[in-house]
């Protein structure tokens, strides 16, 4: 008899939005600047880089040093709202 168990170290957290679900992976909060996340997402189960979310600006930092604005129903707007004071 064998028992399994998922922990909380190791759970992800998913959304759906529309019609794709996004699943947080990792995530890791700025000490100097607590507006930010580094997070790697799932999205339809496609794994992305660790990238830079930035919550105050509503912008993401790329793997490659792009900046992206957060769109409606995005990673970042999930990320950012779920960790919202």
């Amino acid at each position: 008899m064998s028992f399994s168990f998922t922990s909380p170290a190791s759970a992800m957290v998913c959304r759906k939005y529309q019609d794709q679900e996004i699943c947080i992976l990792s995530i890791k909060r700025s000490a100097k600047k607590y507006w930010e996340y580094r997070a790697s997402v799932s999205i339809n189960g496609v794994k992305t880089p660790v990238e830079i979310y930035n919550c105050r600006g509503k912008f993401k930092i790329n793997k490659d040093g792009t900046v992206t604005q957060f769109t409606e129903n995005s990673p970042g707007e999930m990320i950012c709202s779920f960790f919202q004071k």
